[in-house]
């Protein structure tokens, strides 16, 4: 069945989930499709809970990961911001960890290889576990031994007993996306073994709420973290956050470093825990607030595109992402507001976004075109885009910022 209701939590397995947003029936965030495409596109609901137990914000219902992930559009290399950062990241952990040639990293959901490569580079022995065969055919392609995998137990003990326990793992942007988390932390428990460091990024709850950044909920997101939820799900597996560190990453990602539970957690760590308690995280008003904000902006930015139309502004979008989908389809903007995307991934352009069927096109549009506004849909990326457009912008190309509130940037 590709499409699942959960009435219980994932995490803690209790009843009872709470509702927090309703974003309506979509269609899947990344499901691109050919403008030759006639058949039907499947749409599922997409309903934000949380679970009054344990904390755990979750989506009310599953798509199967193998419809999902089984191949997938997004390669992380595109965005240069990413590549640097994991230059950076390999480069710091390497000297911290002393990581050498008798060293293990492994990369959970390694996607194009964008991140093993720079230990390569450093004499770090890797392994990549990634279930897009496109992605696990790329990273390989680039230098870097994949195993086309769903990560779990399972996968996890197979991985030990050939290769031994890990040195390093990392697993960014992926926690959020395995329905059966416990069977994901129970692989990572047995990957570290006894003195092994893991360090997961996940986009964090705290920043998604209070930026209003609904269009990060997504059907591949099926988990929105909250550092009280995550610390309660490791600890029933044995493992511990023994720190934390906030990123810029994905309008705000918690970078967490994992360790088995003998080890002490830094005091950062509750510093964080007491702020989420003192914030308001665990009560209804503080969903209910967001709630009421993503849909007054439901409101808000279509009327501002069709006042911007009515002027005569020649509008497209800039940034194919998938939180792109979510927002056109949310907001019900199509292409008598938005008449194109632009995109530099190759593998989504000439394509349609789901839902809402604007075209994909390269950035040759804006010089042949030249539309008077571009609708930034990756706003995560903005200061990246921002720079590689400054022809566009120089020639008077305004940009658009539609979360967490509406602002133009002018040229």
């Amino acid at each position: 069945m590709t499409y699942s209701p959960v009435d219980a939590c994932r995490s803690c397995g209790r009843a009872a989930l709470l509702p927090v947003l309703d974003l309506g029936r979509q269609p899947l965030a990344n499901a691109y499709r050919s403008p030759q495409d006639t058949t039907p596109e499947p749409q599922y609901p997409l309903r934000l809970t949380r679970c009054r137990h344990c904390a755990l914000v979750q989506l009310s219902g599953t798509v199967a990961p193998e419809t999902l992930f089984d191949t997938y559009p997004y390669y992380s290399s595109y965005s240069t911001t990413m590549v640097e950062a994991m230059a950076e990241l390999a480069a710091r952990v390497t000297d911290e960890q002393r990581l050498g040639p008798g060293s293990l990293v492994i990369d959970i959901g390694a996607n194009d290889g964008y991140l093993l490569t720079h230990y390569l580079h450093l004499g770090v022995p890797v392994l990549g576990v990634e279930p897009a065969r496109n992605l696990a055919a790329a990273a390989v392609e680039a230098g870097v031994p994949t195993i086309t995998a769903y990560f779990g137990s399972v996968t996890a003990r197979r991985i030990r007993a050939t290769h031994g326990p890990a040195s390093v793992v990392h697993a960014n942007n992926v926690m959020a996306h395995a329905p059966d988390i416990n069977d994901f932390t129970s692989g990572l428990s047995v990957l570290l073994g006894d003195q092994g460091v893991a360090y997961v990024e996940s986009p964090y709850l705290g920043r998604l709420i209070d930026g209003t950044e609904f269009d990060t909920v997504y059907h591949e997101h099926v988990f929105y973290y909250s550092l009280t939820a995550f610390d309660a799900l490791l600890r029933r597996h044995g493992l511990t956050v023994t720190a934390v560190e906030q990123l810029k990453v994905h309008g705000g990602s918690l970078r967490y470093t994992i360790r088995p539970s003998t080890y002490a957690p830094l005091p950062e760590v509750a510093v964080l825990l007491a702020e989420e308690n003192a914030g308001g995280m665990g009560t209804t008003a503080y969903y209910t607030a967001f709630a009421e904000r993503a849909q007054r902006l439901r409101r808000v930015i279509p009327d501002r595109l069709r006042a911007l139309k009515a002027d005569g502004a020649r509008i497209a979008a800039y940034g194919a992402a998938a939180k792109g989908t979510v927002l056109l389809n949310y907001l019900s903007v199509g292409t008598d507001l938005v008449d194109a995307v632009i995109d530099l991934n190759p593998h989504k352009q000439n394509r349609l976004m789901p839902g809402v069927h604007i075209p994909i096109t390269d950035t040759s549009y804006l010089a042949e075109r030249r539309p008077s506004h571009l609708l930034l849909l990756a706003w995560n990326l903005a200061d990246e885009i921002l720079d590689q457009q400054t022809p566009y912008r120089a020639a008077g190309g305004r940009f658009i910022i539609p979360l967490p509130e509406w602002r133009v940037v002018e040229p």
